[in-house]
């Protein structure tokens, strides 16, 4: 049975090669429904931002921009996990004590296409988080601030700047993996608890970020003094919906980040609780379309049609 340093070091991200085939099979099943759900929720929000002019807006721009990051991980990362699922671990990876065949044997290619995987996920997880924090900075700036500032701050130039610039940051890391990954399996795992708290600290600081944005805006929406219904109802549905919009990030991010927090300062957290943490970031690729929609007036007339 392997233990926690062979689980993170030659296992799939969220597999427990060492638990029953049952869990690991529920483990697939689980990919495969998010991995379907996911891919339709993005796509559809694509599709009807691209078809319909009245939904081509500059906030709408950055939540299509998350979509096209949460495709790569709904559809390319999370089936390739629900397969893996359910082969059996017999793999010579999987058994340290096995000898290891030849650098130029499969083992290269496995050692290769886990990277792959990874940087499938760490890209698509990377432009996702950088999507909401600048949809979250568009609505802000769109409701806290004059209409002068953000028409001169959004025009479709610097849009596509900010897009790119996402995406850009998100590929410079690319270059690092492979010494990375040769780093974290040759060595112990202080490496990997060095990358795990970069990105802790990076997620707290986007979160961090975002919530300020979205605060800044639930305080700018007081209720008037003597509203007629339909009007105060409106405005307190919208607070609600921002504030259940964050809710609903903190619970996929956080546990996340103080799992790595608790791993590098005191003791790593069992793996069990490792594989949930990441379970719970990656399925807001398939939130975060109905997020960002369910609440939109637009995109549901936009879908009815």
């Amino acid at each position: 049975m392997p233990n926690a340093s062979s689980w993170s070091a030659s296992s799939p991200l969220l597999l427990l090669w060492e638990d029953s085939s049952g869990t690991r099979i529920f483990l697939s099943l689980l990919y495969a429904v998010l991995a379907i759900s996911g891919t339709l929720s993005n796509v559809m929000v694509i599709y009807l931002v691209f078809s319909f002019k009245k939904l081509q807006t500059t906030s709408n721009a950055f939540i299509v921009n998350g979509c096209a990051a949460d495709l790569s991980v709904c559809a390319l990362w999370m089936p390739q996990e629900a397969v893996l699922g359910l082969l059996p671990p017999n793999s010579s990876s999987l058994h340290p004590r096995r000898r290891p065949p030849p650098a130029n044997s499969s083992s290269l290619r496995s050692a290769e296409y886990r990277l792959l995987r990874g940087g499938l996920l760490g890209l698509g997880l990377t432009v996702s988080l950088a999507s909401h924090l600048l949809v979250a900075f568009n609505r802000y700036v769109l409701i806290t601030k004059l209409p002068s500032v953000y028409q001169a701050l959004y025009q479709r130039r610097h849009t596509g700047c900010m897009i790119g610039l996402s995406w850009a940051l998100a590929l410079l890391p690319v270059p690092l993996l492979p010494g990375l990954w040769t780093l974290g399996s040759a060595q112990s795992d202080g490496s990997s608890r060095y990358t795990a708290l970069l990105l802790a600290l990076a997620v707290l600081g986007q979160t961090a970020l975002l919530l300020h944005c979205y605060l800044g805006i639930v305080r700018r929406l007081p209720f008037p003094a003597a509203p007629p219904p339909p009007r105060r109802a409106q405005r307190r549905l919208s607070s609600v919906s921002v504030l259940l919009l964050c809710c609903v990030f903190l619970l996929g991010t956080q546990p996340l980040v103080w799992v790595s927090l608790l791993g590098f300062f005191l003791r790593p957290a069992p793996p069990a609780l490792q594989a949930a943490s990441w379970l719970l970031l990656c399925s807001l690729s398939a939130l975060n379309p109905l997020l960002y929609t369910w609440r939109s007036e637009e995109f549901r007339r936009a879908a009815r049609s």
